[in-house]
């Protein structure tokens, strides 16, 4: 008996590594980052995306799930203990509850893993049985992406930079004038530094409100844990090359590197630098609705954003020697519902030109890239009004702020999106052409048949680009 407890604690070892071994080699992990700046959609993006996996009679466009080759889905643990899990249950209750709603926006980093049970395709399907792809998806603030091309620069080169770049911004002048008043060179005072973090965190929060995107450090806006801590108590100053130890300016500089060092590097090492996949998320339309201004600090954010990724593709050898590499990226703009299907293809157009930059160098590098307008749900029906002779194409939906019904045209976009990106790289203060406007509406309440997910707009087709290739 006892030789007999022994050989099957043997093979059960055997078959267990014999398992670890199947499970490493083919059911895949696939980690796909969802980011975007404030009020592009995240948490909605990811709710309905995971929804229509699940339930995928709107999936048409995902080959696999038309082709009938995925076999079943299910929701599981993620595997990073540390990291909340997404709220996905509460957020789709959220848009689909008898009072549908928009659930709360993404403040911190959090994953959830989708397995999905996939039959292969080809000639040699019938000789393969099914495998398993697990798709951990992780939800992170465009903000705190932002904040990685910190990691470059000297606490004197940001500050330079943003004191340029927000000297003539309204929302500003508050901060700059208690900024003015500060001396650098003067002995560290810690009123006065908390002063001037507040007076900065007011002047970003008041920015991102009037569309700009340029609103770092990130963790300024989300400080969680963190409020109140030194390495969220700096301000720009001007620099001061010979400023003493011990003073206003030496100070700052410190916790800047400590930001740097204690948030922004553990952010990268820990989630960011592990993805494979990627997704940006962009709020174009009320980018435009913002004026010239926050066009073009748009496309400075997108850049900015790409030039953090370390875009490529991911070889065997890659994966073996523990590097990785981003290897599809998706532009997206969002709330395609909110402009008749008619406008879809100049809203395309409009994120292509905005992102060339950004997918150019993420192309050269072997990373693959699209951009498309889509909708994570779609709020709106479509219809046509008689206006001065002609028709407009319009939405229709149900308003944020009253809840009343009401039809929407936010402009015509122009086929040429050089129309926008021109004006804004110049510098313009407004739109000489077209006036566009940029409407909020609630989730509309939902009757879903068995085994239809949300309705969405090019929701499958961003699926197909992101992972249609490993199932």
């Amino acid at each position: 008996m006892v030789f007999t407890s022994l050989a099957d604690g043997v093979m059960s070892s055997v078959e267990s590594a014999a398992s670890g071994v199947s499970a490493a080699l083919f059911d895949r992990p696939l980690r796909l980052g969802v980011t975007g700046l404030a009020r592009s959609g995240k948490t909605v993006f990811i709710t309905s995306l995971v929804a229509n996996l699940l339930d995928r009679a709107r999936m048409l466009q995902l080959n696999a799930a038309r082709e009938g080759r995925i076999e079943a889905a299910f929701l599981q643990p993620q595997p990073d203990d540390t990291v909340p899990r997404f709220d996905y249950e509460n957020h789709l209750a959220a848009l689909t509850g008898p009072s549908p709603h928009w659930p709360d926006s993404t403040r911190a980093v959090s994953e959830l893993r989708l397995s999905l049970k996939v039959r292969p395709a080809g000639l040699l399907s019938g000789w393969q049985g099914p495998r398993t792809l697990h798709l951990d998806i992780v939800d992170y603030p465009g903000e705190w992406l932002l904040d990685l091309a910190l990691l470059d620069k000297s606490y004197a080169e940001w500050s330079q930079d943003v004191l340029a770049r927000i000297a003539n911004r309204p929302q500003a002048q508050a901060f700059l004038a208690a900024n003015t008043q500060a001396v650098p060179v003067g002995t560290h005072d810690e009123p006065q530094a908390q002063a001037l973090a507040a007076a900065f965190t007011e002047y970003l929060n008041a920015a991102r409100a009037a569309g700009f995107y340029d609103c770092t450090p990130g963790r300024f806006l989300l400080p969680g844990d963190l409020a109140g801590s030194p390495a969220l108590t700096f301000a720009p100053l001007p620099p001061e090359p010979g400023a003493p130890r011990g003073s206003l300016w030496r100070e700052m500089e410190r916790r800047f590197e400590a930001y740097k060092a204690k948030v922004v590097k553990p952010f990268f090492r820990d989630h960011f630098a592990r993805i494979d996949r990627q997704v940006v998320l962009v709020d174009a339309l009320s980018a435009i609705h913002s004026g010239p201004q926050a066009m073009e600090d748009l496309r400075h954010a997108m850049a900015d954003i790409l030039s953090a990724f370390k875009p490529g593709r991911n070889h065997f050898l890659t994966r073996l020697l523990g590097g990785k590499r981003v290897e599809k990226i998706l532009f997206a703009a969002t709330k395609a519902d909110h402009l008749h299907h008619a406008q879809h293809e100049a809203m395309t157009a409009i994120i292509e030109a905005l992102t060339r930059e950004a997918q150019d160098r993420a192309r050269f590098a072997g990373a693959e890239t699209e951009a498309l307008a889509m909708a994570s749900l779609r709020t709106t029906t479509e219809e046509m009004r008689p206006h001065n002779g002609s028709e407009l194409p319009c939405v229709r939906g149900t308003l944020l702020e009253s809840g009343k019904q009401a039809a929407f045209y936010p402009g015509a976009l122009p086929e040429d999106p050089a129309q926008l990106l021109t004006p804004a790289r110049q510098g313009a203060e407004s739109w000489l052409e077209g006036d566009y406007q940029a409407m909020a509406f609630a989730p509309a309440p939902l009757t879903l048949k068995h085994g239809s997910g949300p309705p969405h707009i090019r929701l499958d087709r961003a699926a197909e680009f992101l992972i249609g290739d490993a199932l």
